[in-house]
């Protein structure tokens, strides 16, 4: 028999939401507001973090005794999707574990940024370059891309530039666009306050977005994740990723 989980606190399930991490404080009360929020409607909500501070995905999982559902907070899946979760639930000898598709790329997250676009005054017309962290995966660049495609049927073309890893780089892309007299607004493909993000005010654009942040949306989405996950036979199945 075969059921999805329900948004209830008595599911008996418990949700990980499990994030990069960040030394920014701004950051890490983005993520613990959006565990917060999600709380609301489906229970209880672990917080864990692949990188930079803990607890890790392994240590949370060693602490819950029933099944649980990890909600990768990730907008591509890239490493640590595919290697560094893996890794922490084999780690935990947890026995039931079931891990979601990542949150990006997915059109509500293109409807927030449009949405944080305007918010800082971009107008039809001006050029969009969507601003990721950048991946050394081939699959993430290209999850990012289609991100863009999702933004570009909102706010018409959309030029894609990375923060870290990669190329072309946000500000190289910047400058190319504003080559042609158009105003130029940064779509932040980010989904907390972070270096990356202070990064971006340094690009020469005419107004950056703010992160994807803690959107009711944003938090629909990760509870229809949680509620995707699937009971089979009385273990917990990995629902398959972004095709």
């Amino acid at each position: 028999m075969v059921d999805g989980l329900r948004a209830s606190g008595s599911s008996g399930y418990e949700l990980v939401l499990v994030a990069h991490g960040t030394r920014s404080a701004a950051g890490v009360e983005n993520i613990a507001a959006l565990a917060e929020a999600v709380a609301r409607r489906v229970g209880s909500v672990r917080t864990a973090f692949v990188d930079v501070l803990g607890p890790t995905p392994s240590e949370v999982l060693s602490t819950i005794e029933g099944p649980a559902v990890l909600v990768p907070a990730f907008l591509a899946s890239g490493y640590h999707v595919r290697q560094d979760i893996p890794q922490h639930i084999e780690m935990s000898g947890h026995p039931a574990v079931a891990v979601t598709q990542a949150l990006g790329p997915d059109p509500v997250l293109a409807g927030v940024m449009a949405e944080r676009l305007r918010q800082v005054g971009w107008r039809r017309g001006d050029a969009v370059v969507l601003a990721a962290a950048g991946s050394s995966d081939p699959r993430a660049r290209h999850e990012v891309h289609i991100a863009a495609s999702m933004l570009a049927r909102h706010t018409g073309p959309v030029r894609v530039g990375y923060i870290a890893t990669g190329e072309p780089r946000v500000a190289d892309v910047v400058a190319d666009v504003r080559a042609t007299g158009r105003r130029v607004f940064i779509a932040s493909y980010l989904l907390a306050h972070g270096l990356f993000q202070e990064r971006l005010n340094g690009c020469g654009a005419d107004g950056v977005a703010q992160p994807l942040g803690v959107h009711p949306e944003i938090v629909d989405l990760v509870v229809r994740r949680f509620t995707s996950a699937t009971v089979v036979s009385g273990a917990l199945e990995a629902v398959a990723d972004f095709a």
